[in-house]
Parts: structure tokens; C-alpha cells; sequence
């Protein structure tokens, strides 16, 4: 098990969870826990710990073993620590039977990412894509929302009232999930009509793998200012800049970054975002040359691409960051 580096300007202390599998060997575990750890950082939080278990599957009930499960509240209550964050999707029943034992807050991989998102997104749009995909994944786990309800007041007599409410509260989202999904569908007819006014201009879309230095590369061949940090999705909305580089002049555009384990409703959210890469003559692949799982990040990558259905494309791949190496 690994400690992370201490610092003081973070301030919620939390440790991560993830699973040696059949499928997922000791290795990937370690570098999927490695990047949950710089998404919690992204996030604001400090990880100090990570914990692995070996298990054929999940655990229905608390995704770890029970002995496990007491391994980590123990550690929880000797060092203050305030949330645990697991690395794959939990559900509604999960959560609450963790957070009944360890009586801290709980996330996955997908509500670290939402939050990431809702804190980054900056337009109207991706305001409204982060909502989307927000309410996407709070759909099947209404019901955890209501365990309240039983605490207070205790589980009989509130079953009725608390599936009505369950049920009322569907109703709601559903609808807002339809109501969201028209607007993103009217920014992409607006959208269509920008890309038409935009004449002839050869397009180039700038894709990668998040954090690999896609922004500041725009920033360079632009002389703009797009938002660059060294954090994950540092940038949600996408950009276009019109650029000349030895008088020939073309469209460049920004996207969102990707991950592993991107939630496929993230994907359909942001894909009117990703959909430039699509429309695109030329696609730009950055690559950060310096990062050990440069192959596998580049790989997901390609993935992403052909789940956007973007094919036939001239790619062109750039090494980044090949001082550090």
C-alpha cells in the first residue's frame, strides 16, 4: 500500500479503494488508484493512503470484504480522515452500507469526476452538459437520497410516503433530463450553423488525453489565452482559433481531455464538446511523451475517437513534454 506526500494547502484528507480482479491485475489496479489520486487532488482533496483487495468481483454489498471494509475504518478513525473515494461505480445499496459502517462521506470514481466537471465548467453549455450528466447518474440512486427519512423517524410507516417521493422525484429528473437534452440538442443546431459560417478553412482538432498539454499548445500556436493548468480537464469547453503559420491559415480547436473508466453518459453529455474532432480535416493527437502509460493513454484515445464514431481522419500524433524525459 502506498502513503501520498503530505501537504498543508489541501485540506480534506481522504483514502482510496480499488480491486485486483481477473481482469484487472495488480499493476493496472496500481496505476488506475494512481490517477484517482490526481483526480482527488484536482478535486481539492489530499489522498493519503490507498487500499487494494484482491476479489474474483465486487462485493455486492460493500464492493470490498467485510475484513477489508474494518481494515479501512480503522485506519479512518486513527488518522481524521473525512470521505473515501472507490475506483469503480458504486451502487445506491453499496453506498449505503458503507457509509453506514464507516460513517464518512463516500464517492466513486463517476461522482469525483461529476464534481470535477461542475467546478470547471465555465459556459452555459458545458454548464448544461455537467447537469446532464449529473442528473444521468442521480437517477438509480434515488433511493439512497431518502435513507435520511428512516434515520429520523425510522423505516416503518415512511416506506409509502418514501416511494411516493422516490417516485415524484423521478418524475422531476426524467423530465429535466428531456428538457436538458432539447437545449443541447438546439447548441448543436447553433453549432452546425458556426461550422458552416466558417467557410473553407482547413480544421484542425486538438485531441489527447487529459492534462497532456492540448491547452497550452493552443495558447502557443494561437497567441490566445485558453485556460491552462497542470490539473485534469483543466479544459470542458471547446475552443476555436483561427491561426497562420507561414501564411496559410487554418481552424484549430480544443477539447475536453480523456480518461479511463470515462463514464459512457460523460461521453454522450459532452459529445456535442467532442463532436469537433468529428467535423475535423486534420486531427492533432497530443501526446505527453514524458508519462510511463503514454501507449495506454494514446490507446484510449483511439477508443474514445471510435466510440465518437470518428473515422478516416488524417491524424497527426505530437510528443509533448519530451524535455522531461
Amino acid at each position: 500500500m502506498k502513503e501520498f506526500i503530505l501537504t498543508q494547502e489541501e485540506t480534506e484528507r481522504t483514502v482510496l479503494v480499488g480491486l485486483i480482479t481477473n481482469t484487472q491485475n495488480e499493476a493496472k489496479a496500481n496505476e488506475y488508484l494512481d490517477e484517482l489520486a490526481f483526480l482527488a487532488e484536482t478535486a481539492g482533496a489530499l489522498p493519503v493512503k490507498k487500499f487494494l483487495q484482491r476479489l474474483d468481483t465486487p462485493n455486492s454489498r460493500t464492493f470490498v470484504g467485510s475484513g477489508k471494509l474494518s481494515e479501512i475504518k480503522a485506519y479512518i478513525e486513527e488518522n481524521e480522515i473525512g470521505m473515501v473515494i472507490f475506483d469503480d461505480d458504486l451502487s445506491s445499496k453499496q453506498v449505503q452500507n458503507i457509509e453506514r459502517e464507516l460513517q464518512v462521506k463516500i464517492l466513486d470514481r463517476t461522482s469525483l469526476i461529476l464534481d470535477i466537471f461542475a467546478k470547471r465548467a465555465q459556459t452555459a453549455n458545458a454548464k448544461r452538459q455537467v447537469e446532464l450528466a449529473q442528473y444521468q447518474y442521480l437517477l438509480p440512486r434515488l433511493t439512497r437520497l431518502w435513507t435520511h427519512l428512516e434515520r429520523q423517524r425510522g423505516g416503518i410507516g415512511m416506506r409509502g410516503p418514501g416511494e411516493t417521493q422516490i417516485e415524484t422525484d423521478r418524475r422531476i429528473i426524467l423530465d429535466k433530463i428531456s428538457h436538458l437534452k432539447e437545449e443541447l440538442k438546439s447548441i448543436d443546431r447553433q453549432k452546425s450553423i458556426q461550422r458552416k459560417n466558417r467557410g473553407k478553412l482547413v480544421r484542425v482538432a486538438l485531441v489527447g488525453y487529459t492534462n497532456v498539454g492540448k491547452s497550452t499548445l493552443m495558447n502557443l500556436l494561437s497567441k490566445s489565452e485558453v485556460f491552462a493548468e497542470n490539473k485534469l480537464f483543466a479544459t470542458l469547453d471547446t475552443t476555436v482559433r483561427k491561426v497562420i503559420v507561414d501564411n496559410l491559415p487554418f481552424l484549430l480547436s480544443d477539447t475536453v481531455g480523456f480518461i479511463r473508466k470515462l463514464p459512457h453518459h460523460l461521453i454522450d453529455a459532452f459529445r456535442s464538446t467532442l463532436e469537433e474532432a468529428k467535423y475535423a480535416d486534420i486531427i492533432l493527437h497530443v501526446v505527453d511523451a514524458s508519462n510511463p502509460q503514454m501507449d495506454k493513454q494514446m490507446y484510449i484515445v483511439y477508443d474514445t475517437l471510435r466510440n465518437l464514431e470518428v473515422e478516416g481522419k488524417k491524424i497527426i500524433t505530437a510528443f509533448n513534454k519530451t524535455d522531461r524525459i
